[in-house]
Formats: C-alpha cells, structure tokens, sequence
C-alpha cells in the first residue's frame, strides 16, 4: 500500500494499492519534493472518470512505469471533487502552457520548490499512439529537463506566476446597461444555438443549464414587461428540453441524465452520471413545467428524483456525488441491450412499442448494441402502431419494468459515496422546485433529509466542510459549497419553513461574508482567506460544469438580503456584480448564470410571506406559484416559528386563526392581507 491508503475519498482510495508511491497533496508530501529536490507529479481526477480508469490500469498498475515514477519523481494524487482549489489552479496553468482546454486525468509535473508548473499534460498512452507520446518516454524526458535545465524551467516559471498574478488581480471596465447586456447575452446564445439538435454547438454536447435558463427567463422578461414575449427564445429551450429528454443522455429505464452526450443528436453520452448535473437540470425541467404541462418533462422529472432518491442519496439523508461511466470493464456496458435479450423478456406487444419507441427497429449505436433512446414522440409512437393512449402506455410501463428489473442484475457501475456540499445544495435546490412544481411531498422530505444531513455532518466549529465520507468530513468549504447550500436551503424554505434551516442559512450567508468576500474590489474568492496559499486563487464568473460561484452567491444572498430585510447581504451582491460585469460583457453568452443573476439583483421581484394555520394556507400558496414566476419568492412561515424580525406580530388568538399575507418589494412591505381574493391582485 502506498501513502493513499487512509484517504476517504473513493478516487485516492481506487489508486492505495498501485505499486506507485502515490502521496495525497499535503505538506508531507511537498516537504519530500523540496528536501530530495526531485521534481512531484501531479495528476488529478475522480472517480467516475473513464480516460482516468484507462490511465490508471495502462501506467499506474504497470510495475514497469510505476519504477520510473517513483524514481524520479515525488507522485501526488487528487480527487478534484474534494480539492476543487487544486483542479482550477492546474487547469488555468495548463490552458496557460499549452493554450489547450484541460480534461482529466491532468497530468502536471511541478517545480517543488514553487509548485508552478513547467509541463502539463491530460491523458497519456502508456505507449505511443493516436499522435500522442509513451507515458514512460514523457516520464524520462521531464525528468531529464528538470535536471538540465532548472533554471530555464524556474524562469519560465516566473513567467507564468506573473500572467497568474495579473488574472488574479484582473477587473474589466464595464460601459453596457443592464438591458443592453442580456440583450446582447440572447443574441450571441442565438447564434450558438443548434437548430437541429437543440442544444449549443457540435459535439461532445453539454446540457448547459445556465444558458437554457437564460433564455427562459428572456422569454418571461419580455412577457413579464408588456412587450412582445420572445418566442424563438422559448422554442430553444422547449427544444433543447425535449431532445434531451428524449435522448440517449437521459437514461429511459432508470432515470437520471449522464454528464454530457458524445454527438450532436444527444443519443450516445459518456456515461457517468454525475448528482450536479442533475440537481441542475430538475430545476431546469420543473422552470419549464412552470409555463406549461408537458408528459415528456413531468416523466423526466420524475424518473430523475426516484433514481436519486433510489441510487443516490445515503441512509441518513445526503446525496452521493457520482456513478461511474464504466461498469463489467467497459464504458457503459450496465446500460445497452442486444436485441435477442429484449425480444426474450418482453411479450410481442411490449417488444413492438419498444422496438419502435427507443429505436431497436434501427441499426445498432453503441458498438453493436442499441443503447435506449427516444426518435420521435411519444403519441406519434402510439399512433403509428394503432394503439389507443391507455393500452400504450400499460405496455410501455410493463416492458420497461421488466427490463430494469433485468438490467438491475448486471453488474453495476461504480459509486462514489463522497457528500460534497456544492453538489447537495443543487440537488436540494433541484429537488425542492421539482417537488413544488408537481406537489411530490417525498421528494421535499428527501431534500430536507439531505440539508439536515450537512447541517448535522458537515458544520465543525460553525464552519462547513466541503466533503463528507465514511463518516468523515474534511476540507473546509469552498465558495461552491457556501453558495450552492445557501440557495438549495432558502429554497427548502420555500417549501417547508423549519427555524434549524433559517439559521443553516444565516451561517452560509455570513460565511459568504466573512470568508470569501474582497472587500476592497468585490466579488467573492474560491477558496477561504484562512485557505493554504496556491499559485491562483480565482473569482470564478464564467460558466462550467458548475455554474460559477460568484453568480450563485448573488443570487443567493439577494433572496436571503429580501427574506430578512438585511442590507449587507445585498450590498456584497451589488458589489460583486460592480465588479464582475464587465468580464461579462466580453463574452456574455459564457456568462449566462451571472447575468441571471444581474437581473435577479437588479430587478428582485417581491418576496411573499404567508403566516397562517397550514390548513387553510394552500390556496393562497397555490396563488402565490401559479405559473413561471422566477423572481418570486414565497415562505409560509408557521406563527410559533422564528421569523423576520421586520414582520408585524401577530399575537392575538383571532390574527393566529386566519391567514395574513405580506407582499415585499425593494425592503418595503404591503400592509397586511387578509382575504384571499385581494392577494392575486396584490402580486405582480
């Protein structure tokens, strides 16, 4: 065993018995680098990774690699899930080296006594191949440069120090109003968009969410306004949303969808499905629920919740991070079919709607085998085959019931059980608006398991940690976690008020203040103030696999600034938009989720408070949701709980028997309401 064989995370603990002396990054190992003065390889990935599985069994379960490794260099591996700071620092230096996008496994050799970077590198072939060099030849020839040209390789170093510096310190001029900016965001998201596939670009194709919501809240903006609504806008995302849903990326049987699809059609995806995405795209389904009812979505939606109801959340309450894209030694293998095997498990009634719904009547797409997706409508299915709705939909029930049951017996791919905290709080937030959406009081009381579960587990010292495992929580959070956690539980409030998440949120909110916050320019750091000192420490704005924190903070701290009517909160949002739209008026398209939250920070919507018995309040909730209102916010707050202090008190047995609703906007609230038929004309 090598020095990873105490780590919690599941992707350290897949490399404890190579025979590479790997170390996890900390001191120990960099105090090894400095005082032997032999160069460290980094290499960073996680465990749902499949080029990181190919790697690993190609060169670090190859003792012949693994002797040249450990002789010349100091070997470090990270999980980037649990070390994010890492993964962002590594990946900007190799964009920066190699003017290359990045990818795992990340492959860097480091200066031990700077820690910069002077080669990097993603996958490599243990021997040449595809264009790209042997592993072992890459191995010898770093090491040999480092022994004969350090001091070239520290004066680039310095090179590269000084272009990070400058990224770090960066702030854009910003000369575009805010109508001009979305404007501009929507016409450049036009010109991206796929008029045939849905979606933005070629392949590989990424679900996108932040921009699909973009253009959704264009629509409502415009329609919000009294204008003529934005029609093309709204076709984008139902497009987009459809195609996906009916793809090879949402997986048909056992729901969920996988991280991103391999073509352009959105059939074949890498197949690892990944709790962030998710948590993201069932916000996205319940937004569009919100403007009108569609099977299609509500069956996304619901598929997506029990399969991470099913698969994905922990005894106790939190969600696990991932399930692994390779299963019984190849990529996707727990997912396709051969046609004999569905034609032996189901009748000839089920096969034929089968056959004709998810393709099977078409050539095989994934290397011989049919891996399920969905060429057409549901109802033009149906048709084709002479059936009426209800005997379609029975066989289409039973047939797939049969073959989950049946692939639920194959090897199953791997899961990493790491609860990290950004991920919970968008699966929380995803969860809870999917719930409202269609009134599924389950899927609420899961997301609720799942904040009490971090709230419980991973808050030492009232300071939250970013990864939870095996009964340990480790590393102190980052911006994602704070950020994402905080919007995930304002809107478990909205849902179901409870005084232990009130006060969850006030300690997420005050740690955005007091641990990110760049007082002196605005915007909100990755990593702590008290965090160890890396070679970039990034203000993350622009759109990833995540949506950036700085846009998430915003957001997050707007809703909490207008629930308690506490103006520091909505102070650091307004700052950190001062300075960080001006990097979106580059490329505002690349910042979809900061320009929501532009528009969130300065057009807040009103913020409904309901108090009153829980039996007579749902009618006035059901007033208060009607339709896609996204800048609404609306708690129902039970009389014997702590709420705002700014509320009237309503103390009298007579007040405490009805309902009394305020309607709050720009920090001023309505007088208090109290019948039913004046509230629909007292919102917006």
């Amino acid at each position: 065993m090598n020095h990873l064989a105490g780590e919690t995370s599941p992707y350290l603990a897949q490399h404890a018995d190579n025979p590479v002396d790997w170390h996890p990054w900390g001191e120990p190992a960099l105090a090894l680098a400095r005082t032997e003065g032999r160069p460290i390889l980094l290499s960073i990935g996680y465990s749902a990774c499949h080029w990181c599985h190919v790697m690993a069994h190609e060169s670090f379960e190859h003792e012949a690699t693994a002797k040249v490794m450990n002789e010349r260099f100091v070997n470090i591996k990270v999980d980037r899930e649990e070390r994010p700071d890492l993964d962002r620092a590594y990946q900007l230096a190799h964009h920066l080296l190699t003017r290359q996008s990045g990818g795992w496994p990340l492959t860097a050799f480091l200066d031990p006594e700077t820690l910069l970077p002077f080669f990097t590198g993603t996958y490599f072939p243990r021997t040449p191949r595809h264009g790209l060099p042997g592993f072992v030849d890459v191995l010898i020839r770093i090491s040999d440069a480092w022994g004969e040209r350090t001091e070239d390789i520290r004066e680039q170093g310095d090179k590269l120090r000084d272009i990070v510096q400058q990224l770090d310190d960066a702030k854009a001029e910003s000369k575009l109003a805010d109508a001009a900016l979305l404007r501009a965001g929507r016409e450049q998201l036009g010109k991206l968009y796929d008029p045939d596939g849905g979606g933005f670009g070629n392949a590989p194709k990424f679900p996108m969410p932040g921009a699909v919501e973009r253009l959704l809240r264009h629509w409502q903006r415009g329609r919000a306004s009294g204008g003529q609504p934005d029609r093309e806008a709204l076709d984008m995302v139902m497009t987009t949303l459809t195609k996906m849903a009916r793809g090879g990326i949402f997986d048909h049987l056992g729901g969920g969808f996988c991280r991103y699809s391999t073509d352009r059609e959105w059939m074949i995806p890498h197949f690892e499905k990944m709790l962030c995405d998710n948590g993201s795209l069932l916000a996205l389904y319940a937004d569009a629920m919100a403007v009108a009812p569609d099977a299609l979505f509500e069956g996304a939606l619901g598929d997506t919740a029990g399969w991470m109801m099913r698969e994905m959340q922990h005894p106790s309450g939190g969600y696990y991070a991932a399930l692994d894209a390779d299963s019984d030694g190849g990529e996707g293998r727990h997912y396709v079919w051969r046609r004999h095997e569905v034609k032996r498990l189901l009748t000839e009634d089920e096969y034929l709607v089968v056959e004709t719904l998810y393709g099977l009547d078409r050539p095989a797409n994934f290397e011989g085998k049919w891996h399920l997706h969905r060429r057409d409508s549901w109802r033009s299915v149906a048709e084709r085959l002479y059936l009426d709705a209800e005997a379609a939909a029975l066989l289409l029930a039973s047939a797939r019931a049969k073959l989950f049951d049946h692939r639920s017996e194959r090897p199953r791919p791997a899961r990493d059980e790491k609860v990290l905290a950004a991920w919970n709080g968008l699966a929380i937030h995803g969860m809870v608006q999917a719930a409202l959406r269609l009134s599924e009081p389950a899927w609420i009381d899961s997301a609720a398991t799942a904040a009490a579960f971090v709230r419980e587990r991973m808050v030492q010292d009232e300071r939250l940690m970013a990864s939870w495992t095996g009964g340990t929580a480790r590393h102190p959070a980052y911006l994602d976690d704070y950020a994402n956690m905080l919007r995930g539980v304002l809107a478990l409030l909205e849902a179901r008020w409870d005084d232990a998440d009130f006060a969850f949120a006030r300690l997420l909110a005050d740690g955005l203040l007091t641990l990110f916050l760049d007082e002196e320019a605005g915007g909100f750091w990755f990593t702590a103030h008290d965090h160890e000192e890396l070679i970039h420490r990034p203000k993350p704005v622009l759109d990833d696999a995540l949506p950036p924190g700085n846009a998430i903070a915003v957001r997050a701290l707007v809703a909490f600034g207008h629930l308690t009517a506490e103006s520091r909160y909505l102070d650091a949002a307004h700052a950190t938009l001062d300075w960080a739209r001006g990097f979106a008026e580059r490329q505002p398209a690349a910042h979809s989720a900061l320009l929501t939250a532009t528009e969130e920070a300065t057009e807040p919507g009103e913020t409904v408070i309901l108090r009153g018995p829980s039996n007579l309040i749902q009618p006035w909730l059901e007033a208060a949701r009607d339709g896609y209102q996204p800048t609404r916010r609306v708690y129902a707050i039970p009389y014997d709980s702590q709420a705002p202090s700014y509320l009237p008190r309503l103390v009298t047995a007579e007040a405490r028997a009805r309902v009394t609703a305020f309607v709050c906007r720009d920090l001023v609230c309505s007088p208090p309401i109290g019948e039913l038929d004046d509230f629909p004309s007292a919102l917006t």
